[in-house]
């Protein structure tokens, strides 16, 4: 399929199947870095009642990292899909927003603090925002396609 044409094909997806995407992209992701995590500790002394205590504690760390960055994925992209449907826009505001509230409310209750909760939904509301506003979000389709190659046919050398 040409790439011009897969913009076309986003706005296929209802809200609610971009939301479940978000959250199995985070699930994965999240398994992934709980891994890399994982191998930076100490593997814990092998006791008689738990068989296999490094795998046991590897994979409690990816399920622990993937639960959180799904529900990370979920909310933001969720609140994102809400908001856009609400207001009738596609701006940075939406990201922006999706971003505050998935980072308040995931890492706000994990940390247990208020103030753990603001500085978490401000960081990604404003990642969300700086790269909503240098992205696609923002820049009009002329309609010109950029290849990697060249389509001009070269003069034959005689």
């Amino acid at each position: 399929m040409d790439p011009s044409e897969l913009r076309y094909y986003e706005d296929d997806d209802t809200p609610t199947m971009k939301t479940i995407k978000g959250a199995t992209t985070g699930f994965v992701a999240g398994t992934i870095w709980g891994t890399i995590v994982a191998t930076w500790y100490d593997v814990p002394r092998v006791e008689r009642s738990v068989a296999l205590p490094g795998l046991v504690r590897t994979l409690r760390m990816m399920g622990n990292y993937g639960m959180t960055f799904a529900a990370i994925g979920g909310v933001y992209i969720g609140v994102e899909q809400l908001l856009q449907n609400y207001r009738m826009k596609r701006d940075f505001v939406n990201g922006a927003v999706g971003g505050f509230v998935a980072g308040a409310s995931i890492l706000g209750f994990k940390g247990r603090s208020i103030s753990r909760a603001i500085s978490a939904g401000s960081a990604l509301a404003f990642t969300s925002a700086v790269i909503d506003a240098g992205g696609q979000t923002t820049r009009i389709d002329t309609g010109k396609e950029y290849y990697p190659y060249t389509t001009k046919k070269r003069p034959a050398d005689s």
